[in-house]
């Protein structure tokens, strides 16, 4: 369940009221008029499943379609290997996390370690949220030391201005106080009920030692999130509200 501090909410909601049950079998028409399009954009391969990962579960668990968007390819992320050997192997480790977690997956063309904010970058990812016409985005919060990071969040942050304000943004954490700084949450989701699920597709990406970088750092995140919303592991969000304005 999502809650704000110092509120519970249903624990059939999430993200402020998504619906996590499942319509009536007979009711076609109102399951699918219910179903939300759930676009998660992370900067790397591993990126959505580390910090959205028990989300991402929840919300194709209970009908929604989540697609999982990858700025880059991870061309960076292996040593020793060359650029398109790293990506040959991160975007092989991305399907076999999109097959645990029940979302698409779609790469965008920027390259790890060099990721660009320009104005052409800007309107590339106008052009891709636009096309996929989600109801609700997640994506990295800009405050961030890993300059793809910020970079990615960036670039959805413009979007979301340019093409008005059509979804709801919510910004997750990345290795807080290392990584996402200031970083101060206002949704909380507990992911007890998927926590199993979530590991599984993160360890998928084998190269990228989870091991260590997981069972050292994110399983820390996910107790202390729990513990602020009263669960044994959760993720947090901001999300990102403002008065509708049409741009000039």
């Amino acid at each position: 369940m999502i809650a704000r501090m110092g509120k519970a909410t249903a624990a059939a909601t999430i993200l402020g009221g998504i619906p996590l049950a499942a319509g009536a079998a007979d009711d076609t028409e109102k399951a699918n008029a219910a179903r939300l399009k759930v676009l998660v954009i992370g900067a790397h391969p591993d990126d959505p499943e580390t910090c959205a990962g028990g989300t991402m579960c929840l919300l194709a668990n209970a009908g929604h379609k989540v697609t999982c968007a990858y700025l880059t390819r991870g061309e960076a992320g292996i040593e020793g290997m060359s650029h398109d050997e790293a990506a040959a192997v991160r975007v092989e480790e991305c399907k076999a996390a999109c097959a645990v977690t029940g979302a698409t997956f779609v790469f965008l063309n920027q390259i790890d370690g060099s990721t660009e904010v320009s104005v052409p970058r800007y309107h590339e990812m106008i052009d891709f949220i636009r096309e996929q016409a989600p109801d609700i985005v997640l994506t990295h919060w800009p405050i961030d030391a890993h300059r793809d990071h910020a970079a990615c969040g960036m670039l959805v942050l413009d979007a979301w201005r340019r093409l008005n304000y059509s979804f709801d943004l919510y910004y997750f954490e990345a290795m807080s106080g290392t990584q996402s700084q200031l970083f101060h949450p206002t949704h909380w989701v507990s992911i007890d009920s998927v926590l199993d699920q979530k590991h599984r597709a993160c360890f998928c990406h084998k190269s990228q030692h989870m091991d260590d970088i997981y069972n050292g750092w994110h399983t820390t995140m996910e107790q202390f999130r729990g513990i602020e919303c009263r669960c044994k592991a959760a993720e947090a969000f901001i999300k990102h509200t403002t008065a509708l304005a049409t741009l000039d």
